[in-house]
């Protein structure tokens, strides 16, 4: 029976031994040099007494590629036979014969050739890290599935080979592989990436600058989304309940007033000049009072949405509690509470719940904003 997506991100957890070690080296375009840096570590390890092999490393021609790798053990690739053409893909029983301690296994997304073990290649990369051999690997963002659409809307080309989201979240170390669009755009007129007849057509079109600012960002964003969810795991695992604000994270907490809008509105521009996170959190009580205005809490989400924040909808017996431990477990280092302009017995209520969570939340900054009463 095939494995879920969840059950290989459960067997690729740091707290298991009994599994290779995927290392992945991601890049924001072709010729960045995510298979040079890839074997420039291969190398590394040989010279420290590793059995590092190639399983599929492509050189496309490029002359410092093919030095690098002619250093390297090649295990010899499995020939298939497809509509009366040869073809030849990474012989993966081969290497699990060999038993290396580290595989190399160049562009992750690739679809192997009808006939094949697996259709996918990240699924023959799965196999050998489950025989407990290591793998480093390559991969461009916009073959991350759900990120293709995003570079299609930008660039005009159609990715049609892609990994799911869950693949890269399954590698123990991410390298991003960094070069400026200015840098690469240069390598590209020098012949580095692709042959002289292509460079012109290819600077015209995918290479174009505003392209590679956009896919360079994508990239960036993706590395910066796992380092947090690793040091995430690692304050769960240590236990550590006070903030560290390596990244701002602002939650607003939002009601059925109408008003709302302004507060979500207000943080938005708070979060876009910190380039921060931004949460729109709304607590439905297990007790107590219902929501008043469902249409208008409705469009208030909505509005958030539409700024790009992430709607959050909790359910507690107690608003400053159920907050107070959102801020704990997402690392919110600010808190936009709304106050509205009444003078009656609920402005008691109010004082109360925000003292409250003042008491039970960790540190974190709070601001208080005025909006219109809801009557």
């Amino acid at each position: 029976m095939p494995k879920k997506p969840e059950d290989w991100l459960e067997i690729a957890s740091p707290a298991q031994k009994s599994r290779g070690i995927f290392k992945l080296f991601l890049g924001y375009a072709p010729g960045v040099g995510k298979t040079f840096s890839m074997l420039s570590e291969a190398h590394r390890r040989r010279s420290r007494g590793e059995d590092v092999v190639a399983g599929v490393v492509e050189t496309h021609g490029r002359k410092a590629i093919g030095e690098l790798l002619s250093q390297i053990e090649c295990v010899p690739r499995r020939k298939i036979e497809y509509k009366g053409t040869i073809f030849e893909e990474m012989d993966v029983d081969a290497i699990l014969a060999r038993r290396p301690q580290v595989v190399l296994v160049d562009e992750l997304a690739h679809t192997n050739i009808p006939g094949s073990k697996h259709r996918k290649r990240y699924e023959d990369v799965q196999e050998i890290l489950a025989a407990k051999i290591d793998v480093m690997s390559t991969l461009n963002i916009q073959h991350i599935e759900s990120i293709a659409p995003v570079v299609r809307s930008i660039t005009g080309i159609t990715v049609r080979e892609t990994v799911p989201d869950w693949v890269p979240l399954t590698a123990s170390e991410t390298v991003m592989v960094d070069l400026t669009p200015e840098a690469l755009q240069n390598r590209m007129k020098r012949g580095d990436v692709y042959s002289s007849e292509k460079v012109e057509r290819s600077l015209k079109n995918f290479f174009r600058r505003g392209n590679l600012i956009a896919l360079r960002e994508l990239a960036l964003r993706q590395v910066a989304e796992q380092v947090d969810r690793s040091l995430e795991s690692y304050m769960e695992a240590e236990d550590i309940r006070k903030n560290w604000a390596v990244r701002e994270r602002i939650a607003v907490c939002l009601s059925s007033n109408p008003s709302g809008q302004y507060l979500i509105a207000r943080a938005a521009r708070m979060a876009r000049r910190m380039d921060a996170e931004l949460y729109v959190v709304h607590v439905d009580r297990e007790f107590g009072m219902k929501v008043l205005n469902q249409n208008a809490l409705n469009a208030n989400l909505r509005f958030a949405e539409s700024l790009g924040a992430r709607v959050v909808r909790l359910k507690g017996r107690s608003v400053a509690d159920s907050v107070a431990e959102f801020v704990r477990t997402k690392h919110i280092t600010q808190v936009i509470f709304g106050r509205a302009a009444i003078h009656d017995w609920r402005k008691y209520l109010y004082l109360s719940a925000v003292h409250r969570f003042l008491r039970e939340s960790p540190a974190v900054d709070v601001h208080i904003v005025t909006q219109e009463s809801e009557e």
